[in-house]
């Protein structure tokens, strides 16, 4: 079977994963460094590494289902889920582990419609849905912590905790929206009780604030090109490698 679709041409390497050739390269010799071409048992794979990345993208980026997708690449489907499997692991960010003093980070949840109930629940978009905690660097607008998935309906304040983000960030200053009241988050001021106008600093405190925070939305809606994050059929931690995997290209593109 011939494929259709190579890394060998180069036309190919900016639709899936959203690269240039030379940031498509520096992906590919990070995966050498980390031995994701060795092939530890079985037989090798008909696909050079370079043809594979480029799967594990497209697959991601169309979310197409096996079927449809392997025959573009001249594999069979189980071949094609194999290196999904393979490569979902190792195609993901690493997080961050240190923080400049002067940094400033900005976080948001987004929910992930995924079709594995074991791990989604109805959530407020009503559909069984996995809540992602991301965060992102203030002024390289990268992301640099994506905590573990949890259910749809997990509350936000729960989630920035039990996800691992707040412990990833540590005592960074971190900027979210007023949904997270009480976690050491800055957050909008609020009117108190019988308040009906914040007095003018607050007011344009707010505004400032909301300005700034506007980037973690303008990152989800570039993340969510990648029609994965729109309707998951992955099982099990396939949802979280697709995030972090989407992550890593979202950064390697701003780096150029």
């Amino acid at each position: 079977m011939v494929g259709v679709i190579t890394a060998s041409e180069p036309s190919w390497i900016a639709p899936f994963p959203g690269l240039s050739p030379r940031c498509f390269g520096k992906l590919l010799t990070t995966l050498r460094r980390n031995r994701a071409d060795v092939v530890h048992r079985g037989r090798p794979s008909s696909l050079p590494l370079e043809d594979r990345v480029l799967l594990a993208t497209a697959y991601w980026r169309t979310d197409l289902t096996l079927r449809q997708l392997a025959p573009l690449f001249g594999v069979s489907k189980s071949t094609a889920c194999r290196v999904i499997n393979h490569l979902g692991p190792l195609l993901t960010l690493r997080p961050r582990k240190r923080f400049a003093k002067d940094s400033v980070l900005i976080m948001d949840g987004t929910l992930i419609p995924t079709r594995d109930h074991t791990i989604a629940e109805r959530s407020k978009n009503c559909r069984y849905s996995t809540n992602h905690q991301v965060v992102i660097d203030a002024d390289t607008r990268m992301v640099v912590v994506v905590g573990r998935p949890l259910a749809g309906n997990r509350n936000d304040c729960k989630a920035w905790e039990e996800s691992g983000a707040k412990a990833a960030v540590g005592k960074t200053l971190t900027i979210a929206d007023g949904g997270y009241p009480g976690t050491g988050l800055v957050i909008p001021h609020r009117r108190e009780r019988g308040q009906t106008k914040l007095p003018a600093g607050k007011e344009d405190h707010n505004k400032s604030h909301k300005q700034v925070r506007a980037r973690v939305e303008h990152v989800f809606a570039r993340m969510k090109a990648w029609k994965i994050l729109r309707d998951c059929r992955l099982e099990g931690d396939g949802v979280h490698h697709a995030i972090l995997g989407i992550a890593w290209m979202h950064n390697l593109a701003l780096a150029g």
